[in-house]
């Protein structure tokens, strides 16, 4: 799979021929990038984590500089100058993570951003699941974004400039209206068990959790995310994925 390492000037020039407007790219870390030519298809899942996780990711291994300022394999972010297909996963649970850049379509089977990383999409998004629980990102898609359910948790709010197709879950105190978020739910009558797997939801015999708010709309945070990293679906009907290699241990 060829990829390219590019300076900040060089990958900035890219999104002007593309149209992405600047101040969506303006967010970004004005540091090299890694570009993959064209659009792409990954027959796993995808890391947006630390430096562990990253050798993990098939377009540091693909070409490019062996190291970037004195860490192997480090670096910024990723661009696909196209649309972007994972067959399975694409999971952010920690700090200080790169971030990604799709000029095109993103489609895959759960997308979970707990942690620092920037997604930008310049087209839609097409998932099963789409979880975010951190203030610390910034998602912002130009196009819609088509998912069984979105669940969107500590003030976690994504840009979206089409509209959101599918059922959404907030905290109480958010108000969908008031955010720019144009929501559609194509079965709005529909309860939450017939729409996620009985794993993640709470049950008369669940204890309230750290997250009362997340308790209160009966969902079962952890066992969503443990549920996804071992590839199983959260959403009825949903796809099992490859589960995530376990990390290889460290000398």
């Amino acid at each position: 799979m060829k990829t390219i390492y590019q300076t900040w000037l060089e990958t900035a020039a890219l999104f002007e021929r593309r149209g992405f407007p600047q101040e969506t790219y303006g967010t970004l870390e004005e540091e090299e990038y890694i570009l993959h030519p064209g659009s792409a298809t990954l027959p796993g899942s995808l890391w947006l984590d630390d430096h562990q996780y990253r050798h993990q990711n098939p377009w540091i291994q693909a070409g490019g500089r062996p190291e970037y300022e004195g860490i192997d394999g480090a670096v910024t972010g990723y661009v696909i100058d196209g649309d972007l297909h994972v067959d399975g996963n694409i999971l952010n649970l920690d700090y200080g993570s790169p971030s990604l850049i799709v000029l095109g379509n993103l489609t895959v089977a759960n997308l979970v951003l707990t942690g620092t990383s920037h997604l930008l999409v310049q087209g839609d998004i097409e998932v099963e699941t789409f979880l975010g629980n951190s203030t610390e990102q910034h998602v912002e898609v130009l196009g819609d974004v088509r998912a069984a359910v979105a669940i969107m948790w500590d003030e976690f709010l994504p840009e979206i400039a089409g509209r959101l197709h599918g059922r959404v879950l907030v905290p109480d105190y958010v108000d969908l209206g008031t955010c720019g978020l144009t929501v559609e739910d194509p079965a709005p009558h529909a309860v939450l068990p017939d729409l996620l797997v009985p794993e993640v939801l709470l049950t008369a015999d669940d204890a309230f959790g750290e997250d009362l708010h997340l308790a209160e709309a009966g969902l079962r945070y952890d066992q969503m995310v443990d549920r996804i990293v071992q590839g199983l679906p959260v959403v009825r009907g949903g796809r099992t994925v490859a589960p995530l290699e376990e990390l290889p241990a460290q000398a």
